[in-house]
């Protein structure tokens, strides 16, 4: 039973949290069924080659307490924003509104302070998949809601930095409810200080019918950081939910994205982009349920690995019966820069109906070594000609991105893992 390996997950630290009485009444229902949770282990399938045995969860608390002093935060970089928010430690430290979205009626505020909020909290993800997501529900400290209304169209984005400056168990939750026919980007910065944290953030999604949602992650957290993501959506009747992740920064990092079109017509894209270097994991599970029929998906993830990293990719994509003319492809593709890194690769389809057009593929192999001959062959150093087939490499993501400024930030990550990796080749050579 997982309870066992929580003695710092206590009942009066999920009770001192504050709220209304249905948030709390959620928070108290998850904490008395962690003792049915079992804990992740890596014999199951959907934990597979993952680090979650390494984790000591005994060792760790909850965050309990609204933190006093704001860290800096790199939120000045956007040129423009429809709002900003800036989480820390999960809780809410500061939301600003800017004009034309407060007059379009956009609600961006802790979900206890809507009289509504209780239709809003497990609204897509209705009982959580793992240990996480339930100790998210007990302990989660202050959940922010995002409501686009019908028929609002947001131009520029709302941009959302969740900062964790704490050595503790951290849980933030997102829920972004996009009405009929409304439109919006949301731009999620997920960073931490040299923090040894374990976080586990939630983000719930609903796209009503013929609305369109993009939303960017940049994740970009410290060295010593673990993660464990679940990002759920729900798109309706024609409705498109476009997500892009920027993998970067952390120790282990695992993000899971489920991603239900109910709705006849309806369209999701999954576009990632990773770069692993020393000894980080970088771990993506997704799983695509076409419900209705006309449905599409679109998965591409491309992923570097240098020195000792690891990468995990494990697609599901399922057509169900009533699922006819869908249309699914789901692509992994990953560059193995040195010996002892290593990528896992497991693209998976179930069908169930045969009217269907759908594709899996994935590659995992070193620098493509004609690509790597042509350009020493004019006179190019070994070390920049692999820089330039990496670039190339990404470039497919960076420019898929729908907000300039997030494509910047991936740009000058990688730019930066290739510097170093550079440097350290340079120095080797001497």
């Amino acid at each position: 039973m997982a309870s066992s390996n929580l003695e710092g997950f206590t009942a009066d630290i999920s009770k001192s949290l504050s709220g209304p009485e249905w948030l709390s009444e959620i928070r108290n229902k998850a904490y008395s069924d962690l003792d049915q949770v079992e804990a992740p282990d890596t014999e199951e399938e959907v934990w597979r080659y993952s680090r979650v045995n390494e984790l000591k969860l005994s060792e760790l608390t909850p965050n309990s307490k609204r933190p006093e002093n704001l860290t800096s935060l790199p939120i000045d970089r956007f040129s423009s924003s429809s709002a900003t928010v800036v989480l820390q430690d999960g809780w809410i430290s500061d939301i600003t509104i800017e004009k034309e979205a407060e007059e379009a009626g956009v609600i961006i505020c802790p979900v206890g302070d809507l009289e509504d909020g209780a239709k809003y909290f497990g609204a897509v993800l209705e009982k959580p998949v793992d240990l996480f997501g339930y100790l998210n529900r007990a302990f989660g400290p202050e959940p922010l809601v995002v409501v686009v209304p019908q028929g609002t169209v947001i131009k520029d984005p709302i941009v959302i930095v969740s900062l964790t400056d704490t050595n503790e168990a951290v849980f933030p939750r997102i829920m972004v409810h996009c009405e009929d026919n409304s439109e919006v980007k949301v731009v999620e910065i997920q960073t931490s200080s040299n923090a040894e944290a374990v976080i586990s953030p939630v983000l719930e999604v609903t796209v009503g019918r013929a609305a369109r949602y993009s939303h960017c992650v940049v994740q970009n957290l410290g060295a010593e950081t673990w993660q464990f993501a679940h990002q759920v959506v729900d798109a309706g009747k024609d409705a498109s939910a476009e997500f892009y992740i920027a993998g970067i920064g952390g120790e282990y990092v695992r993000t899971r994205t489920d991603c239900r079109l109910t709705g006849r017509g309806a369209f999701s894209r999954i576009n990632a982009a990773y770069f692993g270097e020393d000894d980080q994991t970088m771990d993506f599970r997704t799983f695509q349920d076409h419900i209705s029929s006309d449905t599409t998906s679109d998965l591409l993830f491309k992923g570097a690995l240098a020195d000792s990293s690891r990468s995990i990719y494990s697609g599901l994509t399922k057509i169900r019966p009533e699922a006819s003319r869908t249309r699914a492809n789901q692509t992994n593709r990953n560059i193995k820069l040195d010996p002892e890194a290593w990528a896992e690769s497991i693209p998976n389809l179930e069908i169930e109906n045969n009217d269907v057009v759908c594709s899996h593929a994935s590659t995992v192999s070193p620098v493509d070594e004609d690509e790597l001959f042509y350009i020493e062959s004019r006179g190019v150093p070994t070390s920049v000609a692999e820089r330039l087939i990496l670039e190339g490499f990404f470039n497919e993501i960076i420019s898929s991105f729908p907000v300039q400024e997030v494509s910047a930030i991936l740009q000058e990550a990688i730019v930066g893992k290739l510097d170093r990796r550079t440097l350290n080749q340079s120095e080797q050579q001497l």
